[in-house]
């Protein structure tokens, strides 16, 4: 039996510049360790202009040059999909945000892809306003069990779960009515053969290492844990023998890092920050540290890939016991999580939150969640006391990574799935002409707008531009926009069939005939384009 030819699609790069966040480490080293594996004959990516394209090609050149230069990545634009829909057997489409895109690829899938093919789509943060109009997106006839939202976490599975559950609630939906995609979960996952542990470290001070974004506003607090180093210093432990490194991206319209190492100097605690650290110094500082510390407390973090990278690196992680936190940290095996307490309602939030900025109310949000300054000082303590202890929590967080988290395993549970996805019964037919209730139908809305629209009755014959081009005379421009939108053959065919008066019922139909490729939509966007171009004209 002949192995299926298995073709991958996306729609987006995956690697994206500007300001290192967690997103984009995680969608890049994904799609890496994608190409790395291997585990598809074709990968075909969708993507929005030129501009893109281009960019993605040079950095494919770098990462998988051998797969570009043997024609197995295909780089297309997105206004190619219909075609390509109808004419390739795709596998599985995947995004690199299930917020985007999603539902509307799901649409188009069913639509024009002769087979239902599994969409997937990964979780990022998930704590934004504006995402319960991106969630309401999913709740539609056209969802089907082939279709996944791949939740980095068990705390953010819970977060889609409780989003569906307030939208159907809200707007008197039920799940048979308008379902939404199943609910997977593959965590994120880190190059365990890149991140290696450094030498051991038999020197003081104890360097206790804080790494990610330093914004009180987006990702942590981290004066908890000045104030929890304070309490040791008060409670008898030497100054010297202690040391944080601060490590990340700051932004530069903020001063939080002097503010911090203030604090720090006012506690007679020494704090060394690094803005902004290269890949090569980013190893060395997780190499020279003892013990990792992250104490987030900020919804917009939902899984927490620097705890990954510095399990990888062999260091024990103190962590609030936060969100996709739980998930990594083993407590008392890899590490230690400190108890955190916060709101059970937020409704003062929840009223301003859609007219202010991101800014503003994620700092109030992380604000009420607090991260228990004694818990946490009593877990630094614990591991400040005992070189053996975090000597075997970093191992065995280190052996939790390779296991657990490091990419190959993580690329096998991405490929189990969209292949268990098959297995779910889709019935096709029913899905080709679903309509989205969220996507904008043009001509409904706007029809109005000329004096009239074109109908079955409405009378066409060719044109002067279009006896000139049916006799290589003329030849009418085409947008670059447009791209394969308009054929030309087709064009020339209706021409041809318009040399006398003809109905528009009459003339889709002699074209079908000629070009059953295409479809009666199709055919009545030629009809109007060259009617603008003077290809055809209204016969009175």
């Amino acid at each position: 039996m002949l192995k299926k030819h298995r073709i991958w699609g996306t729609l987006d790069p995956f690697f994206e510049t500007g300001p290192i966040l967690g997103r984009m480490v995680a969608n890049a080293t994904f799609l890496q360790a994608l190409l790395t594996a291997d585990p598809f004959d074709e990968y075909h990516f969708f993507l929005s202009g030129k501009n893109e394209q281009e960019q993605l090609e040079k950095t494919l050149l770098t990462v998988a040059p051998t797969l570009l230069q043997t024609g197995r990545i295909t780089l297309l634009l997105r206004r190619d999909l219909p075609t390509m829909l109808a004419q390739t057997h795709y596998h599985c489409f995947h995004v690199s945000d299930c917020i985007v895109s999603q539902p509307f690829l799901t649409r188009m899938r069913n639509r024009y892809s002769a087979e239902i093919f599994p969409i997937t789509g990964l979780t990022h943060s998930l704590s934004y306003a504006h995402f319960g109009t991106a969630f309401l997106h999913h709740l539609w006839p056209g969802t089907t069990r082939r279709d996944s939202i791949i939740c980095t976490s068990r705390a953010g599975q819970e977060v889609v779960k409780n989003y569906f559950s307030w939208l159907r609630d809200g707007f008197g939906l039920t799940p048979t009515s308008h379902p939404g995609p199943r609910l997977a979960r593959i965590p994120l996952a880190v190059d365990a053969e890149a991140l290696t542990p450094g030498p051991p470290r038999d020197a003081t001070p104890v360097r206790i290492l804080v790494f990610g974004r330093i914004s009180h506003h987006s990702k942590m607090d981290i004066v908890p844990l000045i104030r929890a180093v304070h309490r040791l210093i008060q409670d008898g432990l030497n100054p010297q023998d202690v040391e944080i490194v601060l490590a990340g991206w700051v932004d530069d319209k903020e001063d939080i890092g002097t503010m911090l190492t203030k604090l720090a100097a006012n506690a007679g605690i020494a704090l060394r920050l690094h803005v902004r650290p290269d890949d090569e110094e980013k190893i060395t500082l997780f190499q020279s540290a003892d013990i990792f510390v992250s104490i987030a407390d900020n919804p917009q973090e939902t899984f927490g890939i620097t705890l990954v990278e510095a399990g990888a690196f062999g260091l024990p992680v103190v962590a609030s016991a936060y969100d996709g936190y739980t998930d990594i940290v083993k407590h008392g095996e890899t590490g230690l999580l400190v108890p955190t307490i916060g709101p059970a309602a937020t409704p003062d939030v929840d009223l301003e939150a859609p007219l202010t900025f991101d800014s503003d109310y994620h700092l109030r949000l992380a604000q009420r969640t607090a991260v228990s300054i004694p818990a946490l000082a009593e877990a630094l303590k614990e591991l400040i006391a005992s070189r053996e202890k975090r000597q075997a929590m970093g191992h065995a967080a280190r052996v939790r990574i390779e296991h657990h988290f490091s990419w190959p395993s993580a690329i096998a549970r991405y490929v189990k799935l969209w292949d268990t996805l098959w297995d779910e019964p889709v019935d096709a037919a029913p899905l080709r002409n679903i309509k989205h209730p969220l996507a904008p139908e043009f001509g409904h809305l706007f029809g109005h707008y000329t004096s009239e629209t074109l109908n079955d009755d409405t009378v066409l014959q060719a044109g002067r531009t279009g006896e000139a081009y049916y006799h290589g005379r003329d030849f009418p421009n085409i947008y670059a926009g447009l791209g394969t939108s308009i054929d030309m053959e087709i064009i020339k065919k209706l021409v041809f069939f318009a040399r006398k008066p003809v109905d528009t019922h009459s003339l889709i139909r002699k074209a079908l005939h000629v070009a059953p490729h295409v479809d009666e939509i199709q055919l009545k966007n030629h009809i109007l384009w060259a009617l603008k171009q003077d290809i055809l004209e209204h016969s009175d």
